[in-house]
């Protein structure tokens, strides 16, 4: 019985062994061909990193080649247009404005806004000069909605500045359209119907 039991024992360790040599040989004589195959990859591995280093800094640039808008392009507008209204509104309403405009103006000095929002508040300034009041409305409803935590702190200011300054008649505007105006007078390609200068003085359909 005792030899018996010996006897399968190495039987099976004999197995065992065959087994492992079995599973050892086979991965041995794949292992050479993997490499060889692998550095191909490793060679196709690196152009695709060597191009998508350039995507990443072609993509802050950019940024940038959009030509980031300053911060003075849209606190000069939404100031002005609180210059505006101060014939007209509250001193209470206007300081409110006030202080939220600075808040901007400072997270926007310090860093804190991402490139999608100071674009789409280079937008809504520039619809608010042109007196496309809706277009102005709903760009500071997307900035709530899509970057709530970035715009929270002041765009009850700007919102406020929008709902007031479509209240104000052309000439209580003119602090306003004032700079609308020497940009005009300064874009190379100027609106062939606006070249009648007494139209000018008189009406501008883009401000009603």
């Amino acid at each position: 019985g005792g030899e018996a039991g010996r006897g399968e024992g190495q039987r099976r360790r004999g197995a065992e062994e065959q087994r492992v040599r079995g599973q050892r040989a086979p991965p041995a004589g794949q292992r050479a061909p993997p490499a060889g195959q692998r550095a191909p990859p490793v060679g196709q591995r690196a152009p695709p990193a060597g191009q998508r280093a350039p995507p990443a800094g072609q993509r802050s640039d950019s940024v940038q080649s959009e030509r980031e808008p300053e911060v003075e392009e849209v606190m000069s507008v939404l100031n002005a247009a609180l210059e505006a209204c101060h014939g007209t509104t509250s001193v209470q309403v206007c300081a409110d404005v006030g202080k939220r405009l600075q808040l901007l103006e400072t997270s926007w000095s310090r860093g804190r806004l991402s490139s999608t929002v100071k674009r789409r508040m280079k937008r809504l300034t520039t619809d608010l000069r042109s007196g496309l009041w809706d277009a102005a409305d709903e760009a500071h409803r997307s900035l709530m909605v899509d970057h709530v935590t970035e715009v929270s702190q002041w765009m009850v200011g700007v919102k406020r500045l929008i709902a007031e300054t479509r209240k104000l008649s052309p000439d209580q505007l003119r602090p306003l359209t004032r700079g609308l105006d020497r940009d005009r007078d300064q874009d190379p390609n100027p609106d062939p119907e606006r070249s009648d200068p007494d139209q000018d003085q008189t009406q501008d359909p883009g401000q009603d």
